[in-house]
């Protein structure tokens, strides 16, 4: 009999919530992770997590559980989302260089530096919010349409024509057995 939490319930939960988490703004805390002390505790973070992965005794090494579950360690981790994240904001031209050596800003001149393709930008477009609409609606009136075509609105571009249920002729295109086209124009 198993008590707790499955392991496929404790991957999906390390996984999608728990190294997202852990992850999350890195960019900015990124050089912390550096220290040892900042290692070892993301090591235990991740032992944990395998020991509840794999069902193991826990003198297991953590290492092995690692390479059975197929979790990168957590520093590796988080030095990826760093890079990946400081190279779209770059290519986005949402970077800053106001010191390019110090804190977390080096990060970026450290990936320039090790790697040519780095220097590189990517295919992105940046969005843009245009408020203008492109099109306008005219909402006829049922009095409108019956005076005749020659009594409309002059329009410019497309008209599109809906059937109402049950209206003029009959019922619209939903129920095609009883289509009655004498007459009318469907576009």
């Amino acid at each position: 009999m198993w008590w707790g939490l499955k392991p496929k319930v404790v991957h999906w939960l390390y996984v999608a919530i728990v190294k997202l988490t852990i992850s999350f703004a890195s960019l900015v805390w990124w050089l912390g992770c550096q220290m040892a002390s900042a290692k070892k505790r993301l090591g235990k973070v991740q032992r944990l997590a395998c020991l509840g992965i794999t069902g193991a005794i826990c003198t297991s090494p953590t290492g092995t559980m690692e390479a059975l579950t197929g979790l990168p360690l957590l520093d590796l981790l988080i030095q990826g989302e760093v890079r990946s994240a400081a190279h779209r904001l770059w290519s986005l031209g949402c970077w800053s260089y106001f010191h390019p050596s110090q804190d977390h800003s080096c990060i970026l001149t450290r990936l320039q530096k090790s790697d040519p393709t780095f220097n590189m930008g990517v295919e992105v477009m940046k969005p843009v919010f245009n408020p203008e609409p492109k099109y306008r609606v005219t909402m006829l009136t049922r009095e409108e349409w019956t005076r005749g075509p020659g009594t409309l609105p002059a329009v410019k571009g497309l008209i599109w024509f809906t059937n109402g249920p049950e209206l003029w002729r009959g019922p619209g295109l939903g129920s095609m057995g009883n289509l009655r086209t004498e007459g009318s124009a469907f576009l």
